[in-house]
Formats: structure tokens, sequence, C-alpha cells
């Protein structure tokens, strides 16, 4: 996101031709929306993105428990569930 958000940035710069960035080549210009591609096809193809919406699920998932447990009374901290093996 980050490189795409430079490029978007870099690309603005220029077009308006603003300091220093108005004379680079547009080759320069490009090289982060390049980067962003190349970032989003490692994550997919690794698993990394899947990975994190996985994890995201999970932690929303364990709120809503605790969520629901403390509002019925019966929520126990995480700490005690450790100590009696749980």
């Amino acid at each position: 996101m980050w490189f795409l958000l430079l490029g978007l940035l870099a690309v603005a710069l220029k077009y308006f031709e603003v300091g220093f960035v108005g004379q680079w080549s547009w080759w320069v210009v490009l090289i982060p929306f390049a980067l962003a591609m190349a970032w989003w096809a490692w994550a997919d193809s690794s698993g990394y993105t899947k990975r994190k919406v996985v994890e995201r699920e999970n932690e929303r998932r364990q709120d809503r428990i605790d969520r629901q447990r403390s509002q019925l009374g019966m929520l126990t901290s995480r700490s005690n569930r450790r100590r009696r093996g749980r």
C-alpha cells in the first residue's frame, strides 16, 4: 500500500512539475507501481494475505466470544485459562 501511495505522490509531483521530481524520467516515477505489483504478487503467492485475513477473523471471533461471555457474567481472564490448562 505504501508503494502505491508513494507512486501516486510521485506521479502528481511529476505531472505538475513540482520540485526536483518534475525533472525525473517517467520511468523513475513509475517504479513504485512496479514494486507494488511485485509485493502483491509475492503476498498472494506466499499465502501472506490469506494468513493475515485468518488472523483478523480469529481475533474478531475471540473478541465476540469474550464480549458475549462478559455480558453473561462468565468471563474468565485469558491468564486463568492458561493456568487451568485450557
